[in-house]
């Protein structure tokens, strides 16, 4: 997956060679690599002393007219294996190789689609499967909380008692009715697109009047939203991000199902949530997506999964689950 002879460095021309042992008195070797190369010092006839071999170019052209001692020993034995693979750099990991075999394992059911996108956040690694459009649900009360937090920060102020009181309801309980407020709020599609153009949402294109639960998006655009929400490079300020990361710990019991399949424990410690599940009139399948941070083994990941066309929201629910842990698994199964 994810055999080759170190090359041993290649010794000067022989003409060199000759001028250089024409003005070297002994040769003394003194010590080699495990790539082969052997480095000796040259005892000049001159009495000047030791002057230490280079394989640099950089130093033979400092030289001048005095050319520089210098003498590679090419050696003939070839390296061992311990030596050879000490030397051999590692193969790049394709996480998105990884990712895609991983998804396409999942039993996911005839005219469903997924999508999901992972961040390891102490790595900086990253993987994507999938870049189609899916509709948001309510897993949009995210971005649009976010960007209220970023049009109160432009304002100069803080959020109100009311808007508070909207935000941790459409965020814990996911309140429908305070998502519409704050939709409003924000100014609907046109207001989640310019605060997205800060925050680096490429893809992600609101829905129409009042149907934010329709708003378009891909699972990388929400990878790069809970970037903002929890990394430290973003446009929110620092109590922003906590604010909105603390009401996505707290989800209401019944509503914690999604990317914390993945985690390795249970509280808010482990994960950080919004889950959206919409059943769509015109087909009775379902939008089941969900986004977050989980906590697997010490390490922190960033994970957003989107699904439709799910013929009820426990299989659209399960397959999720499973998606996110998979996802997870391609990165926490090395222990890297």
């Amino acid at each position: 997956m994810f055999p080759h002879r170190a090359r041993l460095c290649s010794g000067r021309p022989s003409r060199r060679r000759s001028l250089l042992y024409a003005s070297v008195a002994s040769v003394v070797l003194v010590g080699a690599t495990s790539s082969g190369t052997l480095y000796v010092k040259a005892q000049a006839h001159d009495g000047e002393g030791l002057v230490s071999s280079s394989v640099s170019r950089g130093a033979e052209a400092s030289s001048g007219a005095t050319t520089a001692m210098e003498a590679t020993v090419e050696s003939s034995a070839v390296p061992t294996a311990a030596a050879s693979s000490r030397t051999r750099p590692s193969p790049a990991v394709d996480r998105d190789a990884l990712l895609a075999e991983a998804v396409k394992a999942v039993a996911v059911e005839d005219g469903a689609a997924v999508s999901v996108a992972v961040l390891d956040v102490s790595s900086g690694e990253s993987a994507v499967y999938g870049d189609g459009a899916f509709d948001t649900a309510s897993i949009v009360k995210v971005d649009i909380l976010a960007s209220l937090l970023l049009r109160a920060q432009d304002a100069g102020r803080g959020l109100t008692a009311q808007e508070k009181t909207y935000a941790a309801a459409m965020i814990r309980n996911s309140d429908n009715a305070s998502a519409t407020s704050l939709w409003t709020a924000i100014g609907q599609a046109d207001g989640l697109r310019a605060a997205n153009e800060r925050f680096g949402l490429r893809d992600t294109e609101g829905g129409d009047g009042a149907l934010w639960g329709l708003t378009q998006t891909t699972a990388a655009d929400q990878l790069t939203l809970l970037r903002q929400v929890f990394g430290e490079k973003s446009e929110l300020s620092e109590g922003s991000r906590a604010y909105l990361a603390g009401l996505m710990g707290e989800i209401a019991v019944g509503q914690d199902w999604g990317v914390s399949a993945a985690a390795s424990g249970v509280g808010a410690s482990e994960f950080a949530l919004k889950n959206g599940w919409l059943p769509r009139s015109a087909t009775g399948l379902w939008d089941i997506n969900s986004m977050g941070r989980v906590s697997v083994g010490g390490r922190e990941y960033l994970v957003a999964v989107l699904s439709d066309g799910n013929s009820s929201k426990e299989k659209g629910v399960s397959v999720v689950e499973a998606v996110a842990k998979a996802a997870v698994a391609c990165f926490d199964s090395e222990g890297d």
